[in-house]
């Protein structure tokens, strides 16, 4: 097994801090989208949000452990692990994110073809997430958190 008990119920509770964080995220990246920016920018800006998020709650409960290390170090280590899985996001999203509004104009019917640009592009973030959790969380176990209650 990759993940011995202690280490599966860690993913779990990093997931679940993801979970907080994806919610964050499409919270503001939808406003943003809704005040005029792109895709990319809303994106930057709402990942950037959800990071912070995430790493606050990762320090208080995903690894509480870590509270005994600097914050500045960890804090430092995290915004390294979340702009390299931001620079992996935007390049994917970017790619795929026309792709994936042909996809959804051409499923919906056309009385709801005015929503496959919001659909196509909430889809596409959704990818993305699932695609970068993973970077994440094996970048900051064995990098931001190493020796951390392992």
């Amino acid at each position: 097994m990759l993940l011995n008990k202690p280490e599966r119920i860690r993913f779990i509770k990093f997931a679940l801090v993801g979970i907080s964080g994806t919610f964050v995220d499409f919270l503001l990246f939808n406003l943003f989208l809704r005040l005029g920016f792109s895709s990319v920018v809303s994106s930057a800006f709402s990942f950037s949000i959800a990071v912070i998020n995430n790493f606050i709650w990762n320090r208080m409960w995903t690894y509480p452990e870590s509270r005994e290390f600097s914050i500045a170090n960890q804090l430092g280590k995290f915004a390294i692990v979340s702009m390299i899985g931001l620079a992996v996001r935007t390049v994917i999203l970017f790619m795929i994110e026309q792709p994936v509004i042909g996809i959804a104009s051409s499923l919906l019917p056309v009385t709801y073809s005015q929503f496959s640009d919001v659909i196509g592009k909430n889809l596409s973030l959704s990818i993305v997430i699932v695609i970068v959790l993973f970077w994440n969380y094996f970048g900051n176990k064995f990098w931001t958190y190493k020796g951390v209650a392992e």
